[in-house]
């Protein structure tokens, strides 16, 4: 795999460099085993006092709101996906990904016809659903080592039930994609990246931020819009559920972050800032499909200057972080420093939602008990 460094991510003068994204590619597409090497400690606690209500609450919350993947969803729901695809479309007003304001004249797609379009839908499903199944993968190990490394008895009382969400999680992706749908990718390069610097840092509170505000905070939003743009049952329902869990997850992490961060003198916050919008540029990078441009036949490079340029995506790519920027101004990590980081989300054109309602703020009302 190509790997980008971090100062390379934060010495980029252009976050829409194309050949600095495409400069990054996944070598390894057949492994199937990957280790990542992680140093950090594994602490006891011997205070078993509860000092955390916030904390408690959650953790009483998750406890109800358990559901399991086999009985809870109706996996005989049979899935025919170019009619789901036909039917997105036409509950999206005919939109696609290229239509619109965008030109495809001379372009890779100017002689698509309706049969290749389809198949594009297809695979970008398949591709999107396959990067959230990894994705939950990288919670899953992430928050088994929260339980190990956090100091707080409320807080490895809370990761232990969502080490249990994140499986789940794992599962009905995983099962969605092999008895619904047409196959899987991968996982994306910029994804792995950022998985893999998330688990190999020891400091337990980057995991909180690297996963549970960034990594869970962008898939909280992208989970809200396939919800609201999907008109197949079974992934809606799937998908409200895995919108339940991970809005208690989000504010597990601004909830715990909120407090330690605090205590941080400026050299530490500005090394949270910098890992913050490395994580926003990968996350932000990996939305590209290039895997599927690939699998189609056509010219990545091209293919990915026209997403870039479509205005639609833009929206999309923005909203992706309308759970992100205000969780890091709840946790002071936005105007720290002279706005260094407000600064860096400015370049990435999703300061926006700055002002909107935080996770801690809103996640009863994403939420539901499963019983």
């Amino acid at each position: 795999m190509s790997m980008a460094t971090n100062d390379e991510i934060l010495g980029r003068t252009d976050v829409d460099d194309l050949e600095a994204i495409l400069g990054i590619t996944n070598s390894d597409v057949d492994e199937v085993i990957h280790t990542v090497r992680a140093e950090s400690d594994s602490i006891f606690t011997w205070d078993y006092e509860r000092t955390r209500p916030a904390l408690s609450k959650l953790y009483e919350k998750a406890k109800k709101s358990q559901w399991n993947a086999a009985t809870d969803l109706d996996w005989s729901i049979e899935v025919d996906q170019p009619k789901v695809v036909m039917a997105n479309i036409e509950h999206a007003n005919g939109q696609t990904m290229l239509s619109g304001e965008i030109d495809v004249q001379g372009t890779v797609f100017q002689n698509w016809s309706e049969k290749e379009w389809i198949q594009f839908g297809c695979e970008s499903q398949n591709w999107t659903l396959s990067q959230f199944m990894h994705g939950e993968q990288g919670a899953l190990i992430c928050t088994a080592q929260i339980v190990q490394t956090v100091p707080w008895i409320d807080a490895k009382y809370y990761a232990s039930t969502q080490v249990m969400d994140e499986a789940r999680h794992v599962e009905v992706f995983s099962r969605y994609l092999s008895d619904k749908l047409s196959g899987y990718y991968p996982i994306n390069a910029h994804l792995k990246m950022l998985l893999d610097d998330i688990i190999a840092d020891s400091r337990w509170d980057m995991t909180y931020l690297g996963m549970q505000i960034m990594v869970e905070g962008l898939a909280l939003a992208a989970f809200g819009f396939m919800h609201n743009m999907t008109t197949e049952p079974l992934l809606k329902k799937l998908l409200r559920y895995v919108i339940s869990d991970e809005a208690r997850h989000v504010a597990f992490g601004v909830l715990s972050l909120q407090e330690y961060y605090e205590g941080l003198d400026s050299h530490e916050i500005r090394e949270r800032q910098e890992f913050a919008f490395e994580a926003a540029v990968r996350m932000r990078d990996r939305f590209l499909q290039q895997e599927v441009f690939e699998r189609m036949g056509v010219n990545v490079k091209e293919a990915v200057k026209l997403v870039m340029d479509a205005p639609d995506r833009r929206i999309f790519q923005s909203m992706l972080f309308a759970k992100i920027v205000p969780n890091c101004k709840k946790l002071g990590l936005l105007d720290a420093g002279d706005g260094w980081l407000r600064d860096r989300f400015t370049d990435l054109g999703v300061i926006g939602y700055a002002d909107l309602a935080d996770t801690t703020e809103e996640y009863g009302e994403l939420s539901f008990d499963a019983a």
